[in-house]
């Protein structure tokens, strides 16, 4: 009994240790980011190389993870027509999503890029109905109003708001949101089962290809002209690195917990990021106004997952009944690995 009480608190310890570490480094990277990209010691304002960067770093290193020391295994199902159907949309979606919410943070601050990304569920259920994946119902549509509704109050309430750096957070926003449809579409109609680093063995090689073509035209030739390719390697390596294991502690903590957890501490993460960065970055002046309107948009986000959440246990449960042994696997959709 006692052997049996000592293991049950040593698995409770492991799983709040994986909570923290996913809380840590999606908090911590969002700030190296923020850092690498605005700091002048760094002198790497440069958001498509710095994306470009993590994509190429997170393709060798899944190949050296499936292929060559074959610590992972490669989910099997892959075809050439679910790819270029199905996997090349994502990674051009994910492409975009990362390459705009980075772009974003040269103009706005952090907390305010958060506060912005709260009207996330709103974007995904708008193209989730008009893609058929949704269904439009009353509560549904209630929380979509006070989750637009606290976004505009946190707006509001911004003091120093550039149009430019909302476009582009709102660019990633829709471009995170055609992801999570598009995989969802996998998932549903295709039937693929892939764990976060399969997903990113197949996601991150395309993600890159379609960052490097923008990457020559937009920056390339400014990095040559600003002399940028004697850049800190070890800096960015290791924001690199930051980047992987980020996606490495979403895998230990889904593979310990539940998709619940894992929302419930996306939403933890979301107000550390957004209090942290008023004490470590001088552009980050929250009002009550902000704190206000985020305050309604989290709540309105807490509700959406809730509804989520049940709705795919009853889906479950129902199959598990009728015994259907052709039950839709789940893809995990928290591999955002930078924002």
């Amino acid at each position: 009994m006692a052997d049996r009480s000592r293991g049950f608190m040593r698995d409770e310890f492991v799983t709040y240790a994986y909570i923290l570490l996913y809380i840590a480094l999606s908090s911590g990277q969002i700030f190296f980011n923020k850092w690498v990209l605005s700091s002048k010691e760094i002198n790497f304002p440069y958001p498509l190389g710095l994306t470009l960067l993590h994509m190429i770093f997170s393709s060798v290193l899944c190949f050296l993870l499936t292929k060559v020391l074959k610590i992972v295994k490669v989910e099997e199902g892959m075809t050439l027509e679910i790819y270029v159907t199905s996997v090349i949309p994502i990674g051009a979606m994910f492409a975009m999503t990362l390459w705009l919410g980075n772009t974003a943070y040269l103009y706005i601050s952090v907390a305010f890029a958060q506060m912005l990304k709260a009207i996330m569920p709103v974007a995904v259920f708008i193209l989730g109905v008009a893609a058929g994946l949704e269904m439009m119902s009353c509560r549904m549509l209630l929380i979509m109003s006070v989750i637009s509704f606290g976004v505009l109050v946190a707006s509001y309430g911004e003091l120093n708001i550039n149009w430019i750096g909302v476009v582009y957070q709102m660019g990633g926003v829709i471009g995170e949101a055609l992801r999570l449809i598009f995989m969802e579409i996998l998932v549903k109609r295709k039937g693929i089962k892939l764990n976060p680093i399969s997903l990113m063995y197949y996601v991150s090689p395309c993600s890159a290809i379609c960052l490097f073509v923008p990457w020559i035209f937009l920056e390339k030739s400014k990095m040559e002209g600003n002399g940028t390719w004697n850049f800190h390697f070890t800096v960015l390596t290791l924001n690199s690195i930051c980047t992987f294991a980020l996606n490495l502690s979403v895998f230990l903590v889904i593979s310990h917990t539940s998709a619940l957890t894992i929302r419930v501490a996306g939403v933890v993460k979301d107000w550390v990021v957004v209090l942290v960065s008023a004490l470590l970055f001088a552009d980050t002046k929250l009002t009550v106004i902000n704190l206000f309107g985020y305050a309604i948009a989290i709540a309105g986000v807490a509700a959406y997952n809730n509804h989520k959440l049940k709705k795919e246990a009853s889906r479950v449960t129902s199959e598990t009944a009728s015994g259907d042994s052709e039950s839709i696997p789940l893809v995990s959709q928290t591999t955002n690995t930078e924002r």
